[in-house]
């Protein structure tokens, strides 16, 4: 199953553009990461039983917030010690992602890691992390490289962030590895019809690097993040850790990592494209219900 690789589950965020929807579902403000919407599984627990085909429960890490524990307490009981990253606030993915990767870095500071975000659908599970599988030992040939599964496109998508890929790194078998030319943020309609023509990806923010590497990346496009975190580092699991959070937290700025790090760095990446798989980013109310309607369509023609 594992040879020692990590995860980082992100399931830290409030989920408000889809708040109307989730509050008619479950009848609460609960996020939309601790709902069922698409079976009987929570999107969490479908992202952590997704991991868990590659990765072994001592290194699959989740990240959460404080205020959502009563959401999350029943959802990780049955995690493994000091696997579970509370965040005291919400301050963007850019932190949570850091915070993290401190905790990777105790256990497996040089086995790759993988970011997988907790709201995604994917049509199949053992094909997702065999993609997942790939860029995690491409990045043992590239540590210089924090790589970015790309999704083919199947329709025109506006919402989505797009990966305009460039040369070949390695390749092309088993799986091709590509350097990154461009970020383009939800282009319009116009702009991606010609992205589409031209071989480009959308983002699925599943990130792939050595935990250096990825920590290099932030401190490359955010530095002051970096600094802010420092008092938090050398309390990591001690009894003070809870208290300098709070206190590193109530200062730290929102900080994006797909918008503020990864766009910032296009130098320090490449893309894996990814087919075969069907993949939805859950965090639009419309691309939820589409998805809805099409895994009742599948369970009902199986």
């Amino acid at each position: 199953m594992t040879r020692g690789y990590s995860a980082v589950v992100l399931a830290g965020g409030d989920g408000t553009r889809l708040r109307s929807l989730t509050r008619q579902l479950a009848g609460d403000d609960r996020p939309k990461q601790f709902c069922h919407l698409l079976g009987a599984e929570t999107l969490l627990g479908a992202t952590r039983r997704r991991a868990r085909r590659l990765i072994a429960p001592e290194r699959l890490f989740t990240v959460v917030t404080r205020r959502h524990e009563s959401f999350y307490r029943p959802e990780l009981a049955d995690t493994a010690p000091n696997t579970v990253v509370v965040q005291p606030e919400s301050r963007g993915t850019a932190p949570a992602i850091l915070y993290a990767l401190h905790r990777v870095a105790l256990v497996a500071p040089e086995r790759p890691v993988v970011l997988l975000p907790s709201d995604h659908y994917v049509s199949d599970d053992d094909a997702f992390m065999a993609w997942v599988e790939s860029a995690l030992e491409a990045a043992q040939t590239r540590p210089d490289k924090v790589i970015l599964l790309g999704v083919a496109p199947d329709r025109a998508e506006t919402e989505y962030g797009w990966i305009e890929p460039s040369e070949l790194l390695l390749g092309p078998s088993p799986s091709p590895l590509y350097a990154v030319r461009r970020f383009w943020e939800k282009p319009s309609a116009p702009v991606v019809e010609r992205l589409v023509q031209a071989g480009c990806l959308w983002n699925s923010f599943v990130v792939v690097a050595n935990p250096g590497m990825l920590a290099r990346l932030i401190r490359g496009a955010v530095p002051e993040l970096v600094e802010a975190l420092a008092p938090l580092v050398s309390r990591l699991g001690t009894p003070w850790e809870e208290e300098t959070a709070r206190a590193v937290y109530v200062r730290l700025p929102t900080t994006d990592f797909s918008k503020q790090v990864l766009q910032a760095r296009p130098a320090d990446l490449a893309v894996l494209p990814i087919t075969g798989v069907e993949w939805n980013d859950l965090g639009d109310p419309a691309r939820v219900l589409a998805t809805r309607k099409r895994t009742r369509w599948r369970l009902a023609s199986a």
